[in-house]
């Protein structure tokens, strides 16, 4: 993977999967009622995807920075405060973490990547781990990459998305910490933030807009699922 392939400019991509490509930014969230999940449940903790659940349900996978709400995300579109335990320690987990969704699709936990204090190996252990998922599991039907609205683009991040484009992989942007700033300054950042993709981008892929503490974005990415979960 080699740095999620820094370097290389990225041109078109298509998302099959993502045909209508829906946008969903702060000042346009379209009222629509929140699909249910009914259960949720942790199935398995593990670090080779030989023995993830071979059941043959789709999964949507979800990835981030360390630190970026990911845990709490998924507590919320759960609606489960424990489900997803969040560590004390960040970018301490290197697990892939599978959670059955209705009995119906898994929501997939993946390992927070840039965080700084861990070792060189760890770091290698870290991108064999994401690499073998997100490019060798066939049941990922999508990847949900985390970004903390309140930041400008990070370099790691720009890398991975290069890193996705590349190797073909479909996958959408979920701006976390919403709650966290003024409409105004939110609307801003993600605009600027999409301004700095299209420098490399002819198009973006999806764009949610999320709060774990007032549930912003819920029935939105909810309803996204469900919408691809028809079409398979």
């Amino acid at each position: 993977m080699n740095g999620w392939g820094v370097g290389v400019i990225l041109r078109p991509l298509f998302f099959a999967i993502l045909e209508y490509r829906c946008i969903f930014v702060a000042e346009n969230i379209y009222k629509m009622s929140t699909p249910v999940v009914k259960s949720a449940r942790f199935v398995i903790s593990n670090t080779d995807i030989k023995k993830c659940p071979q059941d043959g349900k789709p999964e949507y996978a979800f990835i981030g920075r360390s630190n970026v709400g990911k845990s709490s995300l998924i507590n919320m579109l759960t609606n489960q405060k424990k489900l997803a335990m969040t560590s004390a320690t960040p970018g301490k987990t290197l697990l892939i973490n599978h959670y059955l969704i209705n009995n119906e699709w898994y929501l997939v936990d993946l390992p927070g990547y840039g965080y700084a204090k861990r070792s060189k190996s760890q770091n290698e252990q870290l991108e064999h781990i994401i690499s073998d998922y997100v490019l060798d599991r066939e049941q990922m039907t999508l990847l949900f990459v985390l970004i903390d609205c309140r930041h400008e683009p990070q370099k790691i991040d720009l890398e991975f998305f290069q890193w996705l484009g590349e190797n073909g992989v479909p996958f959408s942007i979920v701006f976390t910490k919403a709650d966290k700033l003024t409409k105004g300054v939110l609307t801003s950042n993600i605009a600027a933030y999409k301004a700095r993709l299209l420098k490399e981008w002819e198009e973006l892929p999806p764009v949610f807009v999320t709060s774990s503490e007032n549930t912003l974005g819920r029935a939105e990415l909810l309803q996204y699922i469900n919408d691809i979960n028809a079409t398979l």
